[in-house]
């Protein structure tokens, strides 16, 4: 299982390997890129890191030397003048590497908004795909704190590089005593940096890349308990025990990973201090036998026993620097693959949609079917969408409606078939001057914590018109209450970063989906379901408002419900995928096909709901 497990992360296309070297010039050039400054203060960080190492292991060394060989005292006043002068000089240069700490950051935030733009283009079928939204966060996972993947992997370059130059002259030090001293220290530490590397290998491949999905369905449980959009389901169902026991079954996955994560380090930890005492016992039983025989004076056993002990640290940091390269390297392959992921489109591949007088859209044979999928979502599908035409797009749910319009709005390819747009294939569009030709309104309506006004423009502060989003809130029906807003169009949406901002109801917020359509003024629009919170009768005078509003733009319309279907041109009735019914209202009631027999159950709902509104009047 493990060797197979192994096998299949090697084999995941979405995952490549890039290597130590390769991740290592990616990263310095991410620096030249962002923030140049950030070289300079590292290189002095490394030349300073000698001085404050192993400044005053000379010092004692000296002073014992004088001492014991009754040297003048003001040869070794001027003597510690010097090197207090040398050890001041470091100190303050060697505080300014500090500011890597932030720079450190700094760049990892930038690296990290490149994700964030990355997943906002990826094509939209991606996004449905699990493996790759398991690849996407383990790149997350790869930016998200201060000591793994990408920053981790600056802050280690630097730790290296610093351990690297200590190292250097300990070993110019330890040479001059005897080289298999010297020799034998660097193995030891070579057999502990071999245990630390295995171990971070190890729990990379065991314990955190099989977290990758646990992370997914953690931030959704999170999500689920502390979202206030749940909060009534979860107090009159009472969900609050069987979610709290899901909670703590899905965080014992990750306490258990904990466990094994500590028991491997503890193992490591014994192995590594059992190291470095013999490195110890083996260098003192050496210098003392030394000094009983006249080899090495007090003052150099001093020297040679601080500087072994300060090389065989930064030695084994600098060998651990290198596991601890590789093993955030590993991390920073995460975010690369990510980043490398190419999904095969580009928003701006493809000719500009010219300027039209009329929109005419017609799909020729058109079938779908979603990936991984074992039946086609739409299959064989002709239909034809004129200029300026009312289009009803009716079914039960899972009848193929939005998968209809996310072709229609370009979110998916056809699996065959084609789609045209005034007799040209819409794939030879770039999709984001294709875009540009629709304002949707869809079901679930998300809300930004952004002003009023930007949430109807969706646009930045500067490009929004604000008595244009005024005006559309008012035709959308939101005209009172944006009378009852602290401030207006300009009010706050949402608590998440203004404590007064507001929040909408359900009915509301579809209001404001149609603001924005209106807002947009394109030359499509496309209503998916918008009106699911409203109830019938109301869907039905909002849809002939709205029609009123939109003039002679070509719209669709669609709907489980029929409130929409007698003032459009024509109905589509989709059943299990395909096309079961096409035509005019009258034409399809007068078949008395599904349509006829789904149009006479909802009827009596609408005149029950004319009856209580009447009633209510009185």
């Amino acid at each position: 299982m493990k060797k197979k497990k192994q096998t299949d992360e090697k084999q995941n296309p979405l995952h490549k390997e890039y290597g130590l070297m390769n991740n290592l010039k990616w990263l310095f050039s991410a620096i030249v890129k962002y923030d140049r400054k950030m070289l300079a203060v590292m290189c002095l960080g490394i030349i300073c890191a000698p001085f404050m190492s192993y400044l005053w292991t000379f010092i004692s060394k000296f002073i014992i030397d004088m001492i014991t060989g009754k040297g003048e005292p003001s040869e070794l006043l001027v003597m510690m003048l010097i090197f207090t002068c040398v050890q001041a000089v470091a100190c303050m240069l060697s505080t300014l590497h500090t500011y890597e700490w932030y720079r450190s950051i700094f760049l990892r935030f930038r690296l990290m908004l490149e994700k964030n733009v990355k997943v906002m283009g990826i094509d939209f079928p991606c996004l449905e795909d699990p493996d790759l939204m398991d690849c996407y966060e383990k790149a997350s996972r790869a930016c998200d704190n201060n000591d793994t993947g990408i920053e981790g992997l600056t802050r280690r370059s630097f730790t290296f590089l610093q351990s690297l130059a200590v190292t250097a002259v300990g070993i110019a030090i330890l040479g001059t005593l005897n080289v298999w001293i010297m020799l034998g220290i660097a193995v030891l530490a070579a057999l502990n940096f071999a245990v630390r590397n295995a171990a971070n290998k190890w729990g990379k491949a065991h314990i955190w890349d099989p977290l990758a999905k646990w992370w997914r369905r953690s931030w959704y449980m999170e999500h689920e308990v502390t979202d206030f959009t749940f909060a009534k389901e979860v107090r009159l169902f009472g969900l609050k025990d069987w979610l709290t026991e899901k909670y703590r079954t899905l965080q014992k996955e990750r306490y258990d990973a904990q466990v094994k994560n500590e028991k491997l380090w503890f193992a490591v930890a014994l192995t590594s201090s059992l190291i470095t005492h013999g490195v110890q016992l083996f260098v003192y039983i050496y210098l003392i036998y030394a000094v009983s025989r006249g080899e090495v004076t007090i003052g150099d056993f001093t020297l040679y026993v601080a500087s072994s002990t300060t090389m065989f640290n930064y030695l084994n940091n600098l060998l651990g620097s290198i596991a601890d390269l590789f093993e955030r390297s590993r991390q920073v392959d995460d975010f690369r693959s990510f980043m490398d992921f190419d999904d095969g489109s580009d928003p701006g591949a493809g000719k500009e949609l010219p300027a039209a007088d009329k929109w005419e859209f017609e799909f020729r044979n058109v079938s779908f079917r979603y990936p991984k999928a074992d039946k086609f979502a739409l299959e064989n599908l002709s239909l034809k969408l004129n200029a300026g035409e009312r289009l009803a797009v009716v079914g039960l749910n899972g009848a193929g409606k939005s998968t209809f319009i996310k072709l229609l709005l370009r979110l998916y390819e056809p699996t065959e078939g084609e789609i045209l747009l005034n007799g040209v294939n819409i794939k030879e569009y770039s999709k984001s001057s294709y875009y540009r030709a629709f304002a949707p309104v869809f079901q679930d309506v998300e809300l930004f914590a952004f002003p009023l006004a930007e949430n109807v423009s969706m646009q930045s502060p500067e490009s929004t018109d604000k008595e244009k989003a005024e005006k559309c809130l008012t035709d959308a029906g939101m005209g009172d209450k944006l009378k009852e807003l602290p401030d207006g169009i300009s009010t706050e949406i949402l608590k998440v970063i203004h404590d007064d901002g507001v929040d909408l109801s359900g009915g509301e917020k579809q209001k404001l989906a149609l603001a924005r359509a209106l807002y947009k003024d394109a030359p499509v629009v496309v209503l998916d379901e918008p009106t699911a919170a409203l109830d019938a009768l109301a869907e039905s005078r909002l849809y002939n408002d709205f029609d009123k509003l939109i003039g002679g733009k070509t719209a669709v319309y669609i709907s489980h419900r029929l409130s929409s279907t007698q003032f459009c041109n024509n109905v589509a009735m989709f059943k299990d995928g395909r096309l079961e019914e096409y035509g005019t209202h009258d034409e399809l009631m007068h078949r008395d096909g599904a349509y006829a027999e789904m149009f006479r159950v909802q009827a009596q709902y609408y005149v029950e709901d004319e009856k209580k509104e009447a009633a209510a009047s009185v």
